[in-house]
């Protein structure tokens, strides 16, 4: 009997993950059936992830997704794994906030090939933010370094870079959406980092 399947994953232990798992269990998924990794979508090295689709996962299942990117961020990576998925395990894939994905309902030659350019497409803008936001963040900080600023990092539990992401942010070279990205913070725990940052590198 097929089985339905959902995959949660955000990128990091501060992240909420509780609209993914709505949006999965409002589409009819069993919460015992959902597996979620809180881990940066850079590549596939994830626990939850391998245990679901190299073990749990039959032929003729449905692994249902709420968006390409949290399959993952790496263009080639991505169609690896959905070619693996889709062809050699013979597994379909619902991205819900991407019909055009839906492998269940394009079966048609026409379905598929417009699938296919869609996954290569949204898997390409996918990685290439992730690479943007980087670019633009490693520039800052070499300009930065450059008229003197200098960075450093409180003995607690901050990403290591956090420095250079709040002077980048401030200076208006990153959007509050991509530093809070790179952070790993949700939207609302950001601010309150941010202020206990600078409260500790004032005293230091």
């Amino acid at each position: 009997m097929r089985k339905t399947y959902g995959y949660v994953r955000v990128s990091s232990q501060d992240q909420n993950e509780a609209r993914q798992y709505l949006e999965l269990i409002e589409f009819g998924i069993e919460e015992k059936y959902i597996y979620m990794d809180k881990l940066s979508g850079k590549d596939f090295n994830r626990p939850s992830y391998h245990q679901l689709v190299y073990k749990k996962i039959k032929p003729g299942d449905l692994l249902v997704i709420k968006s390409i990117d949290r399959l993952g961020r790496n263009y080639n990576e991505i169609l690896n794994e959905w070619k693996y998925i889709t062809k050699e395990k013979n597994v379909d894939i619902k991205i819900l906030d991407m019909p055009l994905l839906d492998t269940d309902q394009s079966k048609d030659l026409i379905g598929t090939l417009i699938g296919d350019i869609v996954l290569q497409l949204l898997s390409f803008v996918a990685e290439n933010e992730r690479i943007n936001i980087r670019q633009r963040q490693a520039e800052g900080i070499r300009a930065a370094k450059i008229r003197g600023v200098h960075f450093g990092r409180p003995k607690i539990d901050f990403p290591e870079d956090f420095g250079e992401i709040i002077y980048l942010w401030e200076k208006s070279e990153l959007q509050s959406k991509e530093a809070i990205a790179l952070s790993g913070f949700k939207y609302s725990t950001f601010y309150k980092k941010v202020k206990e940052y600078k409260e500790i590198m004032h005293k230091a």
